[in-house]
């Protein structure tokens, strides 16, 4: 009997070492936080971006998108330069490009720069993803559930504990000492990934796709651009529905190209299979509810009383009772981890879509007081944490070792994705539905439950789609038949392979060698 398993050269140890992995996840965990602030770094300061950097409002919403665009593009093709040379090595990339970027914003008030800055600070997104990758790698099977919930939901974690930090930061000190703070944020993430994250041995065959990325982000730039801009341009306007074609033709043709390639950016036969193909769509739906959140809760804390349903918070208090969300989804982690160990990560998925339906349901109704909002926001944080935490082990149990960055890279863009469409959906929905407080026109009520509708709405289909993904069983307990060196058994419908060994040479790369995993039996005599 021969079975797929990983050896390395004599006299390396088996697995990864016990003390060298111990500090390995807060480390990528706190890699990925500090990431995932530079999406809400400017939120408490986003009214004030036209006076800030003299431009008007609709130039000013460039500083937001920039960084959306540049994440998007990044994590696919980040992930991809990860399974190819290093995903450590692509790590501190990333980090490095947002330093460079935190201090170009530092430094400047002019609208172009501030833009480059916040691109480059965009481009870090692909980070979570290279972390995801890392822990498959290098942790042991017992560890590796909680570890990569616990990375998986860096997105969210650092977004919501960015919102009370950047609050008061903007509101005793210039609002240019945001840079700086993400700036030294990042070169303490990478310090430690420097001394604590190896590098993991495992490389993909095959070299990168220049055309192909340059075709997808090519794709995802006219894709979004007219999502996140379209209610300024106007849906119908014909610079709106001239890029919506533009990106479905240039996906169109980047599919057929990554197709016929070789060494796809992307591989699409893996990524039409039922678990990805579901696992992806169910992303999308949960980055739409998870948005949605991060934009109501906010603005509805901020309003002045005098509209009849504002709670006239300052933007200091605003940020602490929406910092709960990212509290909670860091908190069930481990609870992710048992709930998947005993029932598979597709039930933990739809557990937590049904944890944030009924959070939504709820805040239909509790949003009349500070301490109901806190409410809101535990409730949803445990629900969002729980399904992301769940998406990273159902893409890496249906696809190779060798595509890991590459395939989370690209979940992580299907949930900036489901934030895109959900921040353009909702925010027109508030500005359909605004009344006019004063001089100024403002979100109303009913714009705000529209909002929970619709997030409500997007997740029981995320939990329709979930419950066609094919179930799995629960992994195997360390130690178990199947499992070699402390990793899961993987997805037990893929055929036995050969054996893949390390030969020695300046960087480490993994070959097929075809051997018995045990030595035959004598004839007549006990093995």
């Amino acid at each position: 009997m021969r079975r797929t398993q990983r050896i390395r050269h004599a006299g390396e140890l088996p697995g990864p070492s016990r003390t060298r992995s111990a500090p390995l996840v807060p480390v990528l965990a706190f890699a990925g936080i500090t990431v995932a602030v530079m999406q809400t770094l400017l939120v408490p300061v986003i009214k004030d971006l036209p006076v800030l950097l003299d431009t008007s409002p609709a130039d000013a919403t460039w500083v937001m998108t920039a960084t959306l665009l540049a994440g998007a593009v990044s994590t696919p093709i980040m992930g991809r330069l990860g399974d190819l040379y290093g995903k450590r090595r692509m790590l501190l990339a990333s980090l490095a490009v947002m330093v460079a970027g935190s201090l170009v914003c530092a430094s400047t008030d002019d609208l172009v720069v501030m833009i480059t800055g916040r691109a480059l600070q965009g481009f870090a997104m692909g980070a979570i993803p290279l972390g995801i990758g890392i822990m498959r790698d290098e942790l042991p099977g017992e560890r590796l559930g909680s570890a990569m919930g616990l990375m998986s939901s860096s997105i969210g974690v650092g977004g919501g504990l960015a919102l009370p930090a950047a609050a008061l930061v903007a509101q005793h000190a210039d609002w240019h000492a945001l840079f700086l703070g993400s700036a030294g944020l990042g070169l303490l993430a990478m310090a430690l990934t420097y001394a604590f994250v190896p590098e993991p041995p495992l490389r993909a065959p095959g070299s990168f796709d220049v055309v192909g990325a340059l075709g997808l982000s090519l794709g995802l730039v006219l894709l979004l651009l007219p999502v996140t801009k379209g209610g300024d341009w106007g849906w119908s306007s014909a610079t709106t529905l001239g890029l919506l074609a533009s990106s479905l033709v240039t996906l169109v043709l980047w599919g057929l190209f990554e197709l016929r390639t070789p060494a796809p950016l992307v591989d699409l036969r893996t990524t039409a299979r039922r678990e990805v193909l579901l696992t992806n769509l169910a992303s999308i739906m949960v980055g739409v509810a998870f948005y949605a959140v991060s934009l109501v809760l906010p603005q509805l804390l901020q309003l002045p009383t005098s509209t009849g349903y504002g709670l006239g918070q300052s933007m200091v208090v605003a940020g602490l009772c929406v910092a709960p969300l990212g509290l909670t989804m860091m908190f069930v982690a481990p609870l992710y981890a048992r709930i998947s160990a005993r029932r598979g990560p597709k039930a933990t998925l739809m557990l937590g879509m049904l944890v944030i339906a009924v959070g939504y349901g709820a805040g239909l109704g509790l949003l009349s007081a500070a301490w109901q909002t806190v409410l809101i926001a535990v409730v949803l944080g445990a629900g969002i944490g729980l399904a992301y935490s769940s998406l990273p082990a159902l893409i890496i149990g249906a696809v190779d070792p060798s595509e890991t960055g590459a395939a989370n890279g690209l979940n992580t863009l299907m949930r900036s994705i489901g934030t895109s469409v959900s921040s353009a959906v909702i925010g027109m929905v508030l500005a359909d539905t605004s009344v006019a407080v004063g001089a100024v026109r403002a979100p109303s009520m009913e714009g705000f439950r529209i909002s929970f509708l619709i997030a409500t709405g997007a997740v029981l289909v995320g939990l329709v789609l979930a419950a066609f993904l094919p179930a799995r069983r629960p992994p195997r307990a360390p130690g178990a038949p199947g499992e070699q060196c402390g990793r899961p058994a993987g997805p037990p419908a893929r055929a036995p392979g050969p054996r893949r060994e390390r030969r020695p040479g300046r960087t480490a790369r993994w070959v097929a060698v075809d051997r018995p995993l045990s030595r035959p039996a004598p004839p007549g005599g006990t093995p």
